[in-house]
């Protein structure tokens, strides 16, 4: 369907569904994020406008990257088939060990980031090694795992927290920001800058996946969508990069924030545009017909273990980073956000469906959830409570519906938009042979 053509300028309610894509992945997607922005908007409310102050938002974004990172790796596990309970645990023993290697072994830091991120790899290997070669479930080999490598924390910090030499630069990767140049006007030069090519970024990838559908003879939507979809997305933008950049001065977009949409533009094109990611959804959906296929099971299963130890190994780092200290009680629980991350993001529990940007947005979710009942100063165990509700809830009404035959409130969605769009298809097709 041409632009030009005029049935292109006709609204159709099936339109709707391409504002922000008609797959049931972007319709999760579009859910989870509508859950959020509905949260954002209670706290802010409830708060007296605290949730989106700048201060608050730049301590939420350094406070949670760890749960962030770590929903990155959990996601493609899980869409494979796994689940990895030693994340907390191997976060905690690497982090220990790059703590000592700059405090006592007084190494520069970028070497005790490459070590640390080795150790991960090596822990990544080891795990991977069982789940993959020798056949024991990764529920077992990860809950030995933590127990392992907890232990190995103690171990090798006698039980007790290291703490970084004041001023060692590596706080940067966790506590740090992009520079402020003075130009004048009270924003952040770099975070205005960032924003804008994110702006761009999303307006040329629109434009570009427009000539591309048409070159290939596809449907193209009509041109209101696109508009309206690039404006929102724009507008979201603008309005996030106005509040990170009028923060106070010195405090802008932080390093930890840039880290984490590296790690997502990184890993979505690793699992949408690689043959490596179209394997662990096709392990994840029906491993039987992925290895009649030719998919190499083994390899995937070892590589989306080791993956998400270096992906722990990294937010332990961070998380060392940011505290200027390592102790025998970091990572406590970390895996138990990071899964509930995921599956709130949107992810089945029985493998084969869930996306990096799904599992970021719920992320985002539990992380807006603590900081939100933080600010109203409800107690740690209602946090807790609050929490389990939500993740039970979220993955509850999925499991029910899909138990009873039914597809879920966005598939119903879905099912009705392609019934209508059917029916459009066939009163036109009357209409020619008329």
């Amino acid at each position: 369907m041409s632009d030009h053509d005029p049935a292109a300028r006709t609204f159709r309610f099936t339109d709707l569904r391409k504002v922000f894509g008609a797959g049931q992945s972007s319709g999760r997607q579009f859910g989870i994020l509508g859950a959020l922005v509905a949260i954002i908007v209670l706290f802010q409310v409830l708060t007296g406008g605290k949730t989106l102050d700048p201060i608050n938002l730049l301590n939420l974004v350094n406070g949670n990257a760890y749960v962030l990172i770590l929903a990155i790796g959990m996601v493609m596990v899980i869409i494979a088939g796994h689940i990895d309970l030693s994340v907390g645990s191997v976060a905690a023993f690497v982090g220990i060990i790059v703590a000592l290697s700059i405090s006592s072994w007084h190494w520069p830091w970028p070497f005790a980031l490459l070590l640390g991120l080795g150790v991960g790899a090596l822990v990544g290997a080891w795990q991977g090694f069982w789940v993959a070669y020798v056949g024991v479930p990764a529920f077992i080999v990860t809950l030995a795992g933590m127990l392992i490598f907890r232990g190995a924390n103690q171990f090798v910090g006698n039980s007790t927290s290291v703490g970084l030499p004041a001023g060692n630069s590596f706080a940067f990767i966790g506590s740090g920001y992009l520079p402020d140049p003075a130009w004048g006007v009270q924003l952040n030069l770099w975070t205005v800058v960032l924003g804008g090519l994110a702006a761009l970024a999303v307006i040329v990838r629109e434009v570009v996946g427009r000539r591309r559908l048409g070159r290939m003879g596809a449907e193209v939507a009509p041109r209101w969508v696109s508009v309206t979809k690039v404006a929102v997305l724009v507008a979201v933008i603008a309005a996030t990069t106005y509040l990170f950049a009028h923060g106070p001065v010195n405090t802008s977009f932080p390093i930890a924030g840039l880290i984490l949409v590296a790690l997502v533009i990184g890993y979505s094109f690793l699992s949408n545009r690689t043959i490596i990611g179209r394997h662990i959804y096709a392990v994840g959906g029906n491993w039987r017909a992925a290895e009649l296929s030719g998919v190499k099971i083994r390899r995937v299963n070892f590589f989306v273990m080791m993956n998400m130890s270096i992906i722990a190994a990294l937010a332990g780092e961070m998380w060392v980073a940011r505290a200027a200290a390592s102790g025998p009680g970091d990572g406590i629980g970390w895996e138990l956000d990071a899964i509930a991350a995921v599956f709130i993001g949107g992810a089945a529990v029985s493998g084969g469906i869930g996306t990096i940007v799904g599992s970021v947005v719920g992320g985002l979710v539990i992380a807006v959830l603590n900081n939100g009942l933080a600010l109203l100063g409800v107690s740690s165990d209602r946090v807790q409570i609050i929490k389990g509700l939500v993740l039970l809830i979220a993955v509850g009404v999925d499991v029910y519906s899909k138990r009873q035959g039914r597809p879920s409130i966005i598939g119903r969605f879905q099912r009705r938009s392609a019934m209508a769009e059917s029916d459009d298809s066939s009163t036109a097709d009357s209409d020619a042979r008329r």
